[in-house]
């Protein structure tokens, strides 16, 4: 009875030790079959309660002292290395030798570790000694901790820092890296004239401009396909070459290298770049040709030539104008002679008391009569504004820019007209201010004038009966005196140029010049590329 009574105490604790165990073996690295074997058996050889639980707290505060050694175990700190493969449970002397034996065989065949100093405990490994630097220390440690069964290594190595040990060090690093250069100079001769090669090629391919030019119409694009195949062949001849002596490594230093050097470049040179792609952009959309007349971005000028930086203008005055590309793409274009027919329009103001449509048909008659007007479309009049003292009528007149100097035309148009209207009899009042009195103000005013005989003052008090026929009369005088005087210059020698409408020959002469002239920047501009 006591032997069952003892079992079924010990399975109703089953539970609680079968945790514990595998706590432990968790610890101990005890496999947990194994811990339930061991419980098994204890339960078949008839433990008594008592052992048992004894066997219980016995387990329960080993197992607290390893979690809390676990817990509090301290970091690993400067001048150790941990090894991070299994500790084994049973260290033996003659392993410990086997280890120490191991490493001195290591460090005997490596320059600048032999007076490192190596002792074993434990599989605790304890460096000490000399080296001539913290590189050949961290060598040494490295390599120790490779080994298996090394739990640890302590580092209590010196370093000397001394000055022969470390030239010696470098200068036979040095002398090994020439023995091997003087070795591999026939094979980087060789990888040279194959760079080399594979560079003339790629430049000659790029020189052969017509075919190019027959890949594609546009003379930028055909000139980035070469300079791009020209690149394409000296990164493919440098990989040959790298390639040959065994240094492909090399190439993605450089590689990237020249990134990064790329972007702080790209950084700096952002306009430029900007100025670049607009260019390219420009010469494919071909907004505008050579000798067209432009107003872009408010700069108006004649079309020289487009270069891969800059649009080049001759404005209407003779000078030359640079505009970046950037600003050009981005900016607003007026292109006058993508249609030759343009617009220009003028006012002229005629009296109250005239009836403005009867002005409008004397001025459009005298606009008909000169050559430079187009028929289609015909110019039109309208009455663009009524004032206090006239009326405003606006001309809008056409002409082909093409043959016909804009603002000659204009010019011209406007004196016609005027000279039409004034000889039918309109007249064009300025604006005009009177001051009324009454009888007693204005006797006053009048003996006064008598008076001082004359006044310093402009204003003169005229009565309203006879006044104004009187003006009227001074004005028609003026005026016949005015006609008279300009027909008598106009009828003199040369006088026929006045009437000139058609464009500036010097002007254009000084475009073609500039077009005609050799440039080192090849022009984008080409009559044969499709137009927008």
């Amino acid at each position: 009875m006591i032997a069952i009574f003892d079992y079924l105490s010990l399975r109703r604790y089953l539970p609680v030790i079968g945790q514990l165990l595998l706590l432990i073996s968790i610890f101990y690295g005890l496999p947990v079959h194994a811990a339930s074997e061991e419980l098994t058996s204890v339960a078949a050889a008839g433990i008594d309660n008592s052992t048992l639980l004894n066997l219980e707290a016995e387990s329960e505060t080993e197992a607290e002292r390893d979690t809390s050694a676990l817990i509090d175990a301290p970091p690993v700190i400067s001048g150790e290395s941990t090894n991070n493969a299994q500790i084994e449970t049973t260290p033996t002397f003659q392993k410990d030798n086997e280890i120490r034996q191991r490493i001195n065989g290591i460090f005997s065949e490596i320059d600048g570790l032999q007076a490192v100093d190596v002792s074993v405990t434990q599989g605790v490994v304890t460096l000490g000694g000399e080296t001539p630097n913290e590189k050949k220390a961290q060598q040494a440690i490295n390599l120790t901790n490779r080994l298996t069964d090394v739990v640890t290594v302590e580092d209590n190595i010196n370093r000397t820092l001394d000055v022969q040990d470390n030239v010696s060090t470098v200068y036979q690093g040095l002398k090994t890296q020439g023995i091997n250069l003087i070795k591999a100079t026939p094979l980087l001769l060789v990888g040279i004239v194959l760079f080399g090669l594979v560079t003339w090629f790629g430049s000659w391919l790029s020189k052969r401009q017509k075919m190019w030019q027959r890949l594609t119409p546009n003379p930028f694009v055909a000139e980035l396909l070469a300079q791009t195949i020209k690149v394409i062949f000296i990164i493919f001849g440098l990989i040959l070459a790298l390639s040959l002596i065994g240094a492909e490594t090399i190439l993605g230093t450089l590689l990237g290298g020249a990134g990064v050097i790329g972007i702080a470049v790209g950084f700096a040179v952002k306009d430029t770049i900007e100025n670049y792609i607009a260019s390219l952009m420009l010469s494919i959309r071909q907004p505008f040709r050579a000798r067209d007349q432009v107003v872009i971005n408010g700069q108006e000028g004649i079309v020289v030539r487009l270069t891969s930086r800059a649009t080049i203008l001759m404005t209407l005055d003779g000078n030359q104008l640079r505009i970046p590309n950037a600003e050009v793409f981005k900016g607003t274009i007026l292109n006058y002679t993508k249609n030759p027919e343009r617009r220009f329009t003028f006012e002229l103001g005629v009296d109250a008391n005239d009836d403005p449509l009867a002005a409008i048909k004397v001025g459009l008659d005298a606009i008909y009569k000169l050559d430079f007007v187009l028929d289609e479309p015909r110019a039109i009049a309208i009455i663009a504004n009524v004032g206090d003292s006239n009326i405003i009528l606006e001309f809008q007149v056409w002409v082909d820019q093409s043959e016909t100097d804009f603002a000659k035309a204009r010019s011209i148009a406007i004196r016609e007209t005027k000279h039409a209207l004034e000889n039918e009899g309109f007249s064009l009042p300025e604006p005009i201010y009177r001051l009324r009195f009454n009888d007693k103000l204005e006797t006053a005013f009048e003996h006064m004038q008598e008076s001082r005989g004359k006044t310093d003052s402009e204003m003169t008090v005229t009565p309203l009966t006879s006044g104004a026929d009187n003006q009227q009369t001074k004005d028609d005088k003026d005026k016949q005196q005015a006609k008279a005087r300009a027909k008598q210059i106009l009828d003199g020698r040369d006088s026929k140029d006045v009437f000139d409408a058609r464009p500036d020959e010097k002007l254009m002469q000084k475009v073609e010049q500039e077009i005609a002239e050799n440039s080192d920047e090849t022009d984008l501009l080409n009559n044969n590329s499709p137009q927008e």
